[in-house]
C-alpha cells in the first residue's frame, strides 16, 4: 500500500498478516511478487546469518559429491555452448512452501518476507524507483524495472546480475514467459519489447579439477579423483573462471579474485584468496598460470601479474578461437593458441615472441597436444579431426564428425574425439572404435574419458580392449601391453599374456601373467629363461613347452617330434595319462618305448593322485581291498556299492571293509545290507544300536534272543540319557537287569518326594513294589498258570484237591522187592524212557533263555495231577479273577497271606510275624485272622 504496509489476505478478503515496514509513507510499495518456486526455503533460512559476514570475504562451503570426473588440461573456447542455467544443488529441499514475498518500494529498496511477516535478510538498495517485479518460473531469478528506464536481472536473493535491455522511458511491467527464458517488457511510451536471455556455460578445467559457475554468483570446484566438491560464494556475477594446478581465478564485474590451495596435497580442496585485482576487465577468455593471468580479447593476448600489472602483450593475425595451458616451469608456462585463420602457435608467458607450429586452411575449433609433445590434434570448423607430426608438419591422419579432441595422458599413440553423438577412440593408425556418447570430450586419462554435456562433467570408463586387440593382431606386444595398462579386463590380460607367450615375447608375457597372478605360467617363463641362459636356443622346443602348458598337446607333440625330442612328447602323454594318444604317437616304433609305456601305465594305476582311475584299475586287477580303501577315503559311496554287490559273500574281509566305510559315511542301509550278506548278525545288531534304529534292533532280537542284552541294555541307557526314565526302567527290566531297573525306580521315587510331587511318588512306590513283587516271585520259583477255557475256579480247586496220581511212562527207578520177609529197594536207571512233556518245565526253560515265552495253560488232566501242597491260589474278590501259582521246588516252604495274598518264604514270614505281630506287606494283625 501507499503507506508502506503490506497486507496479506485470504480469498475472502480477510486480513491474515499485516507487515508494517520501516519508512512508512516515505516508502510506498510499488510492486510485490510471490516466489513461484517451492525450493528455496533452506536457502532463505540461512540467508540472514550469511548477510552478517564480511562481503569482502569469500565463503567456502563443502557440498555433497554428485559425480566423479577428471580432465587433462586447462582449456577455453570463445564460442561456448549455450543452454539454460541449471538449478543450484544447494536448493533441493522438497519440504519448502511458497511463502517468500518480494517487495519493491519507492524508497528504492527491495525486501523479502516470509508468510508470517518476518523479514528475510536486509533490504537491498536499488538506486531507482521500481515499478515492476517478476520472478522466473522456477523462482531462480528476478526481473525488475522502473525509473532507470531499463530491466535488470537479479538473483533470487536480490543480487544484481546485469541489464537485460535499455528503454527510452520508464518500465512499468515485465514478465517472463512460463518455463522459458523469454522476457516481455512494457514501457510508459507504449513500447513493448521481447527479449531472449542466454545463460552461457562459464567453467574451467585442469587435469583432475573442474570449476564451473552455479547460480550465477557461486563457483563449484569439483575434484574428479577424490569425488569432492567445494562451493565458493562470491555474491556477485561470475563472468569468467580459470583453473591451473593450485590456482583458481574468478572474474567478477569489477575485479578478479586469485585463489590458491592451502597445501600441496593433491586431494586438498580448501581454497583461500591469494590476490585481488581490483580492476574491471573486458575479455573473451581468461587463463591463469602459476604467477600470471592471461586475458584474451579478440586478437589480443595480455599477460598480467597477480598485482594487475601488464607484463607482456601479443597481437595475433586473426581472432583467437582456442587457448590452453600446456604446462611448464612456474612463471614460464607454455600456451597453445588456435586462430580463426587456421594458424596454431605456442607461446611462453616469459617470451614476447610466439612460435608458429603449423598453419592450416580451416579455422581452429579445438586443440590438444600429445603427452610427449610430438603430435598435435586439431578440430577445425568443418568438424574434422586432423593429427599432425609437430616436427615434420606432416598430416598423419584425419577423421570426420569431430567437435572436440583429447590425447590420452598416459599413452602417446591414443586419442579420442567426440561428435555426432559418438565417442571415437583411435590407437596409432588403426581403425576408429566407436560408442555412443553425448557431449564434448575434454580429457582422456588412462581408461577414463571425461565428457562435458551441457553443464555436467562425467567420467566414462572405457575398457581399452578394442585397441589392445588391434595391436595384438599385428604382434605388437609391447604396445598392446601399454594399452592394457590403461585399463582392460582380466580376460583381456590373460589373452595378452597368452599371445605374447606364443609369440615368444617373454618379457611382456611375464608382466601380463604377473598382473593376473598366474604362477604356473610364470614358472614356465622362468624355466625357459634359465634354459636360454644355459645356451638353449631352440624356439620350436620352447613353443612346444608353451603349447603343452596351454593344453594344446597334439600341437606340442608335433613340435617335439619336429625338434627331435620325441621322448618329451611320450613323457607328456604318459604324465597326462593319455595312454591311447601315446600309443598312437608311437605307432609301430621302438619296442622299448612300447614296454616303457606299459610300465608307466602300470605305475600310474598305483598312483592314488588319480584315485578314480586307480580304483578302476585296482578292481580290474582284483585288488578289492585297495579299491575299497581309496573309495571309502574319498567318500565314493556309489563305487563302494558296486564293489560290495559284485563281491561274493565268502569274501568276508573286503565286505566287512565296505560295511565299515558305509557306516562311517552314514549310509547305514548299505552297511546293513552288507552285514546281512556275510551273515554277521552281531555286527548288524551293533549297527542298529549305534544308529539308534531301535525298531530294527528289537525285531532282530525277537528273532535271535541271544542278542537281547545287546539291544535292551543300550536302549535303556539311551532312554535314561534322554530323560525317559520310566521307559528306561521297563527296558532294564525286560533285559533282565533287575538291579538297574530297581535303581531307576528308586531314583525316580526319591526325586518325586524331594520335589513334593507326591502323586508321582505314590505311583513310583507302587511300581517299585510291583517290581519287587516280580523279583520276589522269581526268587520264590513260582510259575503262574492259567485255566483252560471252560474251567471254573471251583472246578479247578476240586480237581487239584483230588491229587490223582500222575502217570509217567518211565517206571520208578526204585523198585520194592520182598523175599523171605525182608523189604529191599532196587534202583533201575533206564535213561531210554522219556518223561511226558511238562508245561512248567517249558516255562522254566524260557526263564533260562531257552525259547520264546508261552503262558502256561492247564487242562483238567494237569489239574488232577497237581499236588495240593504245590499250588497256591490268590482268591481275589469278584470281579477279579483268581490267580494260580505252582511251586517248582516243593521242598521250599511258602506261606501266603490270606488278606493281601502276598507270598513269602515261610521262615521269613514267621520271623517277621514274631517281630511285628502282623503281615509284613498289608500289616494285618495275626490276632485278626480268626475274625
Amino acid at each position: 500500500m501507499f503507506n508502506g504496509i503490506v497486507s496479506i489476505r485470504n480469498k475472502n478478503g480477510e486480513e491474515k498478516v499485516k507487515i508494517e515496514r520501516p519508512g512508512g509513507s516515505l516508502s510506498p510499495v510499488s510492486s510485490i511478487c510471490w516466489n513461484p518456486s517451492s525450493r528455496w526455503e533452506n536457502f532463505w533460512n540461512h540467508r540472514a546469518s550469511e548477510e552478517e559476514e564480511e562481503s569482502v570475504h569469500n565463503y567456502l562451503e563443502e557440498i555433497p559429491v554428485l559425480k566423479s570426473s577428471t580432465c587433462s588440461s586447462q582449456g577455453s573456447e570463445t564460442e561456448e555452448e549455450e543452454h539454460e542455467e541449471e538449478e543450484s544443488p544447494r536448493d533441493t529441499s522438497s519440504d519448502e512452501h511458497n511463502d517468500i514475498l518480494a517487495v519493491a518500494d519507492w524508497g528504492q529498496r527491495l525486501s523479502f518476507f516470509q508468510l508470517s511477516g518476518k523479514q528475510i535478510g536486509k533490504d537491498r538498495v536499488l538506486n531507482f524507483d521500481p515499478c515492476c517485479i517478476s520472478y522466473f518460473s522456477k523462482g531462480e531469478y528476478i526481473l525488475m524495472g522502473g525509473s532507470d528506464k531499463q530491466v535488470s536481472l537479479y538473483t533470487k536473493d536480490g543480487v544484481r546480475l546485469g541489464t537485460i535491455g535499455d528503454q527510452s522511458s520508464w518500465v512499468w511491467t515485465c514478465k517472463v514467459k512460463p518455463d522459458s527464458n523469454y522476457v516481455a517488457i512494457g514501457c510508459q511510451d507504449g513500447t513493448i519489447s521481447f527479449y531472449q536471455l542466454i545463460f552461457s556455460t562459464v567453467h574451467g578445467l585442469y587435469k583432475d579439477r573442474y570449476a564451473y559457475r552455479d547460480s550465477m554468483t557461486d563457483v563449484i570446484v569439483q575434484h574428479l579423483i577424490t569425488e569432492q566438491k567445494v562451493r565458493i560464494k562470491c555474491r556477485e556475477l561470475v563472468k569468467k573462471i580459470a583453473i591451473y594446478k593450485n590456482r583458481l581465478a574468478i572474474q567478477l564485474p569489477d575485479k578478479i579474485l586469485i585463489y590458491e590451495l592451502y597445501s600441496d596435497d593433491s586431494s586438498d580442496m580448501h581454497y583461500r584468496v591469494k590476490e585481488k585485482i581490483a580492476k574491471k576487465f573486458e575479455c573473451n577468455l581468461l587463463v591463469v598460470c602459476s604467477d600470471h593471468i592471461i586475458l584474451c580479447q579478440e586478437k589480443r593476448l595480455q599477460c598480467l601479474s597477480f598485482n594487475g600489472v601488464k607484463e607482456r602483450e601479443w597481437l595475433m593475425e586473426s581472432l583467437i578461437r582456442y587457448i590452453k595451458v600446456i604446462g611448464g616451469p612456474s612463471g614460464r608456462e607454455g600456451l597453445l593458441v588456435g586462430l580463426k585463420n587456421g594458424q596454431i602457435l605456442k607461446i611462453f608467458v616469459d617470451n614476447l615472441f610466439a612460435i608458429v607450429l603449423l598453419k592450416q586452411s580451416t579455422a581452429v575449433r579445438c586443440l590438444d597436444m600429445s603427452a610427449s609433445r610430438n603430435k598435435l590434434a586439431v578440430v577445425d570448423e568443418n568438424d574434422t579431426c586432423l593429427v599432425y607430426d609437430i616436427h615434420t608438419k606432416e598430416l598423419l591422419f584425419q577423421e570426420p564428425n569431430a567437435n572436440s579432441v583429447a590425447w590420452n595422458t598416459q599413452c602417446e599413440d591414443m586419442l579420442c574425439f567426440s561428435g555426432g553423438g559418438y565417442l571415437n577412440i583411435k590407437a596409432s593408425n588403426f581403425p576408429v572404435h566407436q560408442q555412443k556418447l553425448q557431449g564434448f570430450v575434454v580429457g582422456y586419462n588412462g581408461s577414463k574419458i571425461f565428457c562435458l554435456h551441457v553443464f555436467s562433467m562425467s567420467a566414462v570408463e572405457v575398457p581399452q580392449s578394442a585397441p589392445m586387440y588391434q595391436y595384438l593382431e599385428r604382434k605388437m606386444f609391447k604396445e598392446a601391453y601399454q594399452i592394457a595398462c590403461l585399463g582392460v579386463t582380466d580376460t583381456d590380460w590373460k589373452e595378452l599374456a597368452m599371445e605374447a607367450l606364443e609369440g615368444l615375447e617373454f618379457e611382456t608375457a611375464k608382466k601380463a601373467f604377473t598382473r593376473v597372478r598366474d604362477l604356473r605360467y610364470l614358472e614356465l617363463i622362468s624355466s625357459i629363461e634359465e634354459r636360454k641362459k644355459r645356451g638353449e636356443s631352440n624356439n620350436e622346443l620352447f613353443l612346444a613347452d608353451v603349447y603343452a602348458y596351454q593344453g594344446k598337446f597334439h600341437e606340442a607333440a608335433k613340435l617335439y617330434r619336429k625338434s627331435g625330442h620325441e621322448s618329451l612328447a611320450l613323457d607328456m602323454y604318459t604324465d597326462l595319462r593319455m595312454f591311447d594318444y601315446a600309443k598312437d604317437f608311437l605307432g609301430s616304433g621302438d619296442p622299448k618305448d612300447t614296454k616303457m609305456l606299459i610300465t608307466k601305465q602300470a605305475d600310474w594305476a598305483k598312483n592314488i593322485n588319480e584315485p578314480k582311475a586307480a580304483v578302476e584299475m585296482y578292481i580290474s586287477a582284483g585288488e578289492h581291498m585297495k579299491a575299497i580303501e581309496i573309495s571309502g577315503d574319498h567318500g565314493w559311496v556309489d563305487m563302494l556299492i558296486d564293489i560290495a554287490r559284485k563281491l561274493d559273500k565268502a569274501e568276508r574281509e573286503p565286505l566287512s571293509k565296505c560295511a565299515y566305510y558305509f557306516k562311517r559315511l552314514d549310509n547305514h542301509g548299505y552297511a546293513a545290507e552288507t552285514y546281512m550278506k556275510i551273515g554277521d548278525l552281531k555286527a548288524l545288531v551293533h549297527l542298529h544300536v549305534e544308529t539308534q534304529r531301535w525298531e530294527e534292533a528289537f525285531a532282530l532280537s525277537e528273532k535271535h534272543p541271544e542278542f537281547k542284552d545287546d539291544v535292551y541294555v543300550p536302549y535303556a541307557q539311551w532312554l535314561a540319557e534322554n530323560d525317559r526314565f520310566e521307559e528306561a526302567q521297563k527296558a532294564f527290566h525286560k533285559a533282565g537287569r533287575q538291579s538297574e531297573a530297581v535303581k531307576v525306580l528308586e531314583q525316580l521315587t526319591h526325586n518325586a518326594v524331594v520335589e513334593s510331587r507326591f502323586n508321582d511318588a505314590a505311583y513310583y512306590y507302587w511300581m517299585l513294589s510291583m517290581q519287587c513283587l516280580d523279583i520276589a516271585q522269581e526268587v520264590l520259583h513260582l510259575v503262574e498258570f492259567y485255566l483252560e477255557e471252560g474251567i471254573t475256579d471251583e472246578e479247578a480247586v476240586a480237581l487239584i484237591d483230588l491229587e490223582a496220581p500222575r502217570l509217567n511212562k518211565r517206571e520208578d527207578k526204585w523198585q520194592e522187592m520182598a523175599s523171605d520177609g525182608a523189604q529191599r529197594l532196587r534202583f533201575d536207571d533206564n535213561t531210554d524212557i522219556i518223561e511226558e512233556d511238562d508245561p512248567f518245565t517249558a516255562k522254566l526253560s524260557f526263564e533260562q533263555g531257552g525259547s520264546e515265552f508261552v503262558p502256561v495253560i492247564v487242562n483238567r488232566a494237569v489239574l488232577r495231577s497237581m499236588s495240593r501242597r504245590d499250588v497256591l491260589i490268590k482268591r481275589w474278590p469278584k470281579p477279579l479273577q483268581w490267580q494260580y501259582f505252582r511251586s517248582l521246588l516243593p521242598d521250599a516252604s511258602i506261606t501266603m497271606c490270606p488278606t493281601c495274598f502276598q507270598m513269602f518264604h515261610s521262615e521269613d514270614y514267621e520271623l517277621l510275624v514274631l517281630q511285628h505281630n502282623c503281615c509284613p506287606y498289608c500289616r494285618r494283625r495275626i490276632d485278626e485272622s480268626n475274625q
